[in-house]
């Protein structure tokens, strides 16, 4: 597996599900972490303890990235406090609020945008000037298959995770320049908690829809992302690898 030993990250969402597969999988190559969480200080704090025990430092820090600019600031600002240093990002923090487009609300439509758009935009925002000044840095943002081939019921899902990996892409062409890379997931259906409460009949479907046959774990994902934070995926960038079974093949 590649080595991050000495490097530091913040993840964000990385109290739970693929936000935290990917912050124990780094800590497990040699990196120390900054798990961002919005609410639930359980959870984060058996994350900071299951990263201790592996040898690492870990700091959990509360905040909301879908607050906006100065929220986002903050949660960098104390990662690099706690840390010394973010060399990678994370952009894992997302939800869902499902419903048809006709049905749809506002509410459902904001909260949605503002967390899994909004919230990757001002997380980068912060941390590219520390980047830029170390001349280093890996952004990771964690799109969907559904950004890429739509899905019925989440428009506004699909609208942000969509709009991320074009923001993948700029990130990456204004970045490059001063050594850092950026690069996007888009994850199928896999076995989290956003997952668990969608009707059988759904997941049958999507598994059907999947070439190789099967869901998805956490531990896949993590794998994905601990490539793109690696010294070995230095020439890549601006790119989107589908850890999804082939659902979305050549897209």
């Amino acid at each position: 597996m590649f080595d991050l030993s000495g490097k530091t990250a913040l993840v964000t969402g990385g109290s739970r599900g693929l936000g935290r597969a990917i912050a124990v999988a780094f800590a497990r190559q040699g990196a120390d972490i900054a798990v961002n969480y919005r609410g639930n200080v359980q959870a984060a704090d058996e994350v900071v303890a299951e990263i201790a025990a592996l040898g690492r430092n870990a700091v959990a820090i509360q905040g909301d990235t879908s607050a906006g600019r100065e929220a986002c600031e903050a949660i960098v600002k104390a990662g690099i406090d706690g840390l010394g240093s973010v060399e990678i990002l994370v952009n894992n923090a997302g939800i869902t609020r499902d419903s048809l487009l006709v049905r749809m609300g506002v509410e459902e439509w904001d909260e949605v945008i503002g967390t899994n758009l909004g919230g990757p935009f001002w997380m980068t925002r912060a941390i590219a000037r520390p980047m830029m000044k170390a001349r280093r840095g890996r952004i990771i943002n964690m799109s969907s298959a559904a950004g890429r081939m739509g899905n019925p019921g989440q428009a506004n899902y699909a609208a942000a995770k969509a709009g991320l990996i074009g923001l993948t892409k700029t990130t990456a062409r204004e970045l490059a320049s001063r050594g850092i890379t950026c690069n996007a997931i888009a994850p199928g259906l896999i076995e989290t908690d956003l997952t668990a409460d969608l009707p059988a009949a759904a997941t049958d479907a999507l598994t059907g829809m999947t070439p190789l046959g099967y869901v998805g774990s956490v531990d896949d994902v993590a794998a994905a992302a601990v490539y793109f934070a690696s010294d070995e995926a230095r020439y890549v960038t601006g790119q989107v690898l589908g850890v999804d079974g082939g659902i979305v093949m050549g897209s």
